[in-house]
């Protein structure tokens, strides 16, 4: 998509491309900085979930009020990569001076403004924040500041950049759509070596959110709806964050929540009691919505169904125990790390 200011009326030129930015990218002002007719072009493509836009325009200041960003549907990361000109970026209380060459990053759920005293050319790359596998607190570090080719992974990514902005239309959506998850994780690496990730604070705070992650799911494990998903949502975090900061935990969160559940089951399903609970209620209990898959997903950690489990158990308290018997079989992890 192509939106250019040539063919509008002087008088309508401003009108009309604060329209056209708005909804290209973000609601935001555009105030030009000089008194003769207004100049702008921009191209937008898509790659997957990952909008790639080339602005050329006038010299002029932008804002994006909370006002403004009330009016927004998606909340985006962006990455802005001067290709001329030069740009100042006020957000988060920093002031980033950028040059040609310089990528700057910066968060449209926030207030930020830019200033371009002369025509310059920009390329903008919107991430949903949905898809991005990092803690908001590390993005609020990097924001307002500059990067550029000769700061450490700023010399790879902002070339990679320039060129899939300059290609952006030639690729096929299989392509684009992997291209999209490539930004991300370069996106990630940059936030990582720009916060000092991998230092013994960043490891701490890591595992602190672990333990959130794995306190949340034992208080919500009977809650057939428990999911990677939902505990991104309440701990206001990506998915694709949660399942990095698991990768070195040996267990998947998904694999976690159905340890635990059958943990439970198997626990209940052992008790002594007067009153014993049938199989299915017990597995409605602890999350479990479908007998059968949960008998297989029991026999697969157990090694025998649920009714022979609560048999050996039976059997056990008879004073028969006998091969096999509870003793003998090993229970699901009970790490709590």
């Amino acid at each position: 998509m192509v939106l250019t200011t040539a063919s509008v009326p002087d008088r309508d030129k401003v009108a009309y491309w604060n329209d056209v930015v708005s909804r290209t990218l973000v609601p935001m002002t555009v105030v030009p900085q000089s008194d003769g007719p207004f100049d702008g072009r921009i191209t937008t493509d898509r790659l997957g979930y990952l909008r790639v836009s080339t602005m050329e325009a006038d010299a002029k200041r932008i804002s994006r009020t909370p006002t403004l960003i009330a009016r927004s549907s998606e909340a985006y990361v962006a990455i802005g990569v001067q290709v001329s000109g030069t740009a100042t970026l006020i957000q988060d209380g920093r002031r980033a001076e950028v040059g040609e060459g310089d990528l700057v990053v910066y968060d449209t759920t926030r207030p930020y403004f830019f200033d371009y005293p002369q025509r310059f050319s920009t390329h903008v790359f919107q991430l949903p924040r949905r898809v991005l596998g990092v803690a908001e607190a590390h993005i609020r570090q990097v924001t307002g500041t500059a990067v550029g080719t000769a700061d450490g992974f700023g010399s790879m990514l902002v070339p990679f950049l320039a060129t899939l902005a300059a290609s952006a239309h030639a690729y096929t959506s299989a392509v684009a759509d992997r291209l999209a998850g490539n930004v991300v994780d370069l996106f990630s690496t940059l936030v990582a070596e720009r916060t000092n990730q991998g230092t013994p604070e960043a490891d701490t705070a890591r595992a602190h959110l672990v333990l959130q992650v794995r306190d949340h799911i034992n208080r919500n494990l009977g809650d057939p709806d428990l999911s990677p998903e939902s505990i991104a949502q309440a701990l206001r975090i990506s998915v694709r964050y949660l399942h990095r900061i698991f990768e070195g935990e040996g267990i998947t969160v998904g694999r976690l929540i159905q340890h635990r559940r059958l943990e439970e089951c198997g626990r209940e399903l052992a008790r002594r009691g007067r009153t014993v609970p049938t199989v299915s209620a017990v597995a409605q209990r602890w999350g479990f919505v479908n007998p059968a898959h949960f008998s297989r997903s029991f026999r697969a950690v157990y090694g025998v169904s649920p009714r022979e489990w609560r048999n050996l158990r039976v059997a056990e308290g008879d004073g028969r125990p006998g091969p096999g018997s509870f003793a003998e079989i090993r229970l699901p992890s009970t790490d709590q790390r």
